[in-house]
Formats: structure tokens, C-alpha cells, sequence
């Protein structure tokens, strides 16, 4: 009793570690997972920051731009060298010149007055130099609202990445519940070929039937085996490629999903929201007041820019430390630009016109694309009560069949098409909830109902 006892808790505790180690993953789940790992998401708001960054970048032009400059030299030669060779040429300088010559003589005042000056053999300044724009033709205002623009595409072309990416996910983890659940339709049509095999053998041995029946029956049942192979292979790889999508580890053990939403399918055709407006539209309208601005921007190239300033220094440059301030304007006027500018105005005007048309023509698409989600839903949905109906006739016809074989009516190929056929249905009533799930999804991101 102790060791059964010790076996017992030891394979609860097995269960329980295997339960903690690869939890059911809900659809949910899946998504906030996503929205945590994804990388595509992770870029899309590292854009979103970039483009918050370059909003702050033009932001600064509105203040005023301050620079600062430090120069030192030392010359081998002075670059000023004046001496009294060099007045010579005029009657006042041959007049200084002699001066400076009787004024030096030994034999009289012997004063020893230079004969040259040197200037500028070494020195060192510092400059601070600050310029505020007064007007720059609209350039930085426009280009503040461009860049708010560029926060505004940024945060749409997310949620438009976001979107798809969540619609991928669900698209792939509802295909590895309908695989998943067409294994267990197999597994239940393997279990009933199985159960003919006894009494095949039976009326083998009995001389009712011969070996070409027990035959047809093995091929079947390889048949089944070879399908059911398929099916695990298509769950590893749909549920590695849902791994990627949410960013986690393919576990050896697989997935573990909920099954609910396929299990207790809910049509949803009456949530709306009023006044919805795709992302896509939205960029597009962006993408044309953006054009504007840049035309915007090229138009205030051509315009005069005023701006007002002013310069401190400091520094020994020339002789003595010596400071100075200067306080100045700067009105700048292009004339030759014109001509260039008009050229790139009409560039801009056909630019903006090319916009317009492409979102009045992918408006029409995107309506057409949301009729035609709400028809495969509403397809899927109309046609599920058939294929119900298709399947309980299928489970009629089987029981049947198998009944009829046993009482010798029928032979072994009715009833293996009787369970093909059952095995048919089964597997469309999956197809027909995946088609009507995704279809859900994809109506609702594109209308917002």
C-alpha cells in the first residue's frame, strides 16, 4: 500500500510539472503574447519613437541656435611685419624713416627705438555666437507639423501591422485546432475499422466472405495511418509557425490549446461600431495633407528669412586681452530660386493629385474587401446547418451499413465507404467553423462590426 501510495503522488506530481511547463493556450492568450515578443510589433514602436524623435529635432528650430568657438595660434614668423623700410615710399615716410635713423645713432641721443613692429605671432580667443530665426518662410512651423504627421503614420501603420499580425495568429492557431480535431475524427474512424476486423476474421474463418474483404480492410486502415501521419506533421509545423507568431519556444511536448471557441461556436452579426474608419484610409489622407506640407516647405525655400543675432568674443588675437559684443541682422532674399521652385510647386501639385487617386481607388478596394468578408462569413454560417445535417445522414448510412454487413446484405466496400464518407463529413463541419472563424475576424478588422 505505501509504495502504491509513493507511485501515486509520484505521477501527480509528474502531471502537475507537465501542466505547469506547457499551459493551455487560450486565443488570448496567444495575442497578449504577441503584443510582449513579437519583433514585427517591437519595430513598429521603435518607428513610433523615432518618429518622436525627429518631431522633437524640428522643435528645436523654434529656439534660438547658440555656438561656441575657441582659437589659438602660434606663428613661426609674425603675420604682421611693419618695419621702417617698408614707409619709404612717400616724402612723410623717407621724413620718419630718417627720424627713427638720427634718433638710434650712437653719436647722438642713442635712444635705440625699434626700427619694425610685429603683430600676431601668437594669440587665443574664444567666440559665442547666437542667431534666432524671425521668420523663415512657414518652414518651421510646417515642418513641425509634418513631423507630427510622421507620429500620426507611424502610430496607424502599428495598428494596421498589429491587425494583420493578430489575424495571421488567429488564422494560424484555429488551423491547429481543426487539425487537431480532424486527428481526432481519424482516430475515431481508425477505432471503427477496428472493430471490423474481428468480425471480419470471423466470417473469414466462417468461409463467408474471402481474403480480397480482410485486403480492402488492411488497405483502408494503411490508408487512415497514412493520413493520420499527415495531420501530426501539419500540427508540428502549424504549431511552430504559431510559436513564431507569438513569440515563444515550440515545446517538445506541442501545444496545448483551448478548444472552446471551436467546440461552442458563437455567431457574432450584430456588433457594430458607427463611423468606422480603416487605418489604411487614415494613412492615406496622411500621406496627402503630408504632400501639402512639403510643398509647403519647398515653397518657403523661395522667401526671404530674417533673422536676428548677435557675437562675443574674447582674446588676445591681435595685442591685449580684449572683449567686444556685436549685435547684428540678417535678411537673406532669393532671387535666382524661382525658377527652380515653381518647377518642384508643380512636382508637388502632381504628387497630391496621385494621392487623391490612389485613395479614391483603394477605397473602392477596401469596400470590396469587406463585402467579400462578410459574404464567406455569411456563407460559412448558412452552410454549417447542411453540413449538420449532411453528418448525422453520414452516422445514419454507417450504422447501416455496418448492420447490413453483419447480417450478410452488404459487403465489406459499402461499409468502408460509409466510413469515408462519414469521415468526409466530419472533417467538413471543421473546415466550415474554421472558414466561418477566420471569416469572422477578417470582417470585423475590415468594418469594425
Amino acid at each position: 500500500m505505501k509504495k502504491t501510495s509513493f507511485i501515486a503522488i509520484i505521477i501527480v506530481f509528474l502531471a502537475m510539472s507537465l501542466k505547469a511547463q506547457n499551459p493551455v493556450l487560450t486565443l488570448d492568450s496567444c495575442f497578449a503574447l504577441a503584443k510582449a515578443n513579437n519583433a514585427q510589433l517591437k519595430t513598429d514602436q521603435m518607428e513610433i519613437q523615432k518618429a518622436q524623435e525627429v518631431k522633437a529635432q524640428v522643435f528645436t528650430k523654434y529656439f534660438p541656435q547658440v555656438s561656441i568657438s575657441y582659437l589659438a595660434y602660434y606663428a613661426a614668423h609674425p603675420i604682421v611685419k611693419y618695419g621702417v623700410n617698408d614707409i619709404q615710399n612717400d616724402e612723410l615716410g623717407r621724413f620718419l624713416s630718417e627720424l627713427i635713423t638720427a634718433l638710434n645713432n650712437p653719436d647722438g641721443p642713442g635712444l635705440h627705438l625699434p626700427t619694425e613692429i610685429n603683430l600676431m605671432k601668437y594669440g587665443q580667443g574664444m567666440n559665442a555666437t547666437a542667431i534666432m530665426p524671425i521668420y523663415a518662410g512657414g518652414r518651421i512651423k510646417n515642418g513641425n507639423q509634418l513631423a507630427h504627421l510622421g507620429i500620426e503614420a507611424a502610430q496607424l501603420k502599428a495598428e494596421v501591422s498589429e491587425r494583420d499580425l493578430l489575424e495571421n495568429i488567429e488564422s494560424s492557431y484555429y488551423l491547429v485546432l481543426g487539425l487537431q480535431d480532424k486527428v481526432n475524427t481519424l482516430e475515431s474512424a481508425l477505432a471503427l475499422t477496428d472493430s471490423l476486423e474481428h468480425i471480419v476474421d470471423v466470417a473469414l474463418k466462417a468461409g463467408l466472405i474471402t481474403k480480397s474483404d480482410k485486403l480492402r480492410l488492411a488497405l483502408k486502415q494503411n490508408e487512415l495511418k497514412a493520413k493520420q501521419m499527415q495531420l501530426s506533421n501539419g500540427i508540428v509545423l502549424a504549431s511552430q509557425l504559431l510559436c513564431q507568431q507569438i513569440g515563444i519556444d515550440y515545446p517538445e511536448t506541442g501545444l496545448v490549446l483551448d478548444t472552446t471557441d471551436l467546440k461552442a461556436m458563437q455567431p457574432m452579426l450584430t456588433v457594430e461600431r458607427e463611423n468606422f474608419v480603416r487605418p489604411e484610409h487614415q494613412l492615406l489622407q496622411l500621406q496627402i495633407d503630408a504632400e501639402a506640407l512639403r510643398r509647403k516647405l519647398t515653397f518657403g525655400e523661395a522667401l526671404p528669412q530674417l533673422g536676428i543675432g548677435g557675437i562675443f568674443s574674447y582674446g588676445n588675437l591681435v595685442r591685449g586681452y580684449k572683449g567686444n559684443a556685436i549685435a547684428f541682422a540678417q535678411l537673406s532674399v532669393p532671387l535666382t530660386q524661382w525658377w527652380e521652385t515653381s518647377h518642384k510647386l508643380k512636382e508637388h501639385d502632381l504628387k497630391i493629385k496621385e494621392a487623391v487617386l490612389m485613395q479614391k481607388d483603394l477605397t473602392e478596394k477596401m469596400v470590396l474587401q469587406t463585402q467579400q468578408a462578410y459574404n464567406q462569413m455569411v456563407e460559412a454560417l448558412s452552410l454549417m446547418e447542411s453540413d449538420q445535417a449532411a453528418l448525422e445522414m453520414a452516422k445514419e448510412n454507417y450504422r447501416l451499413a455496418e448492420l447490413n454487413y453483419r447480417a450478410g446484405m452488404n459487403t465489406i466496400a459499402d461499409v468502408l465507404e460509409a466510413n469515408a464518407l462519414l469521415l468526409q463529413a466530419e472533417n467538413a463541419i471543421t473546415d466550415r467553423k474554421i472558414t466561418y472563424l477566420t471569416a469572422r475576424r477578417r470582417y470585423h478588422d475590415l468594418s469594425g462590426k
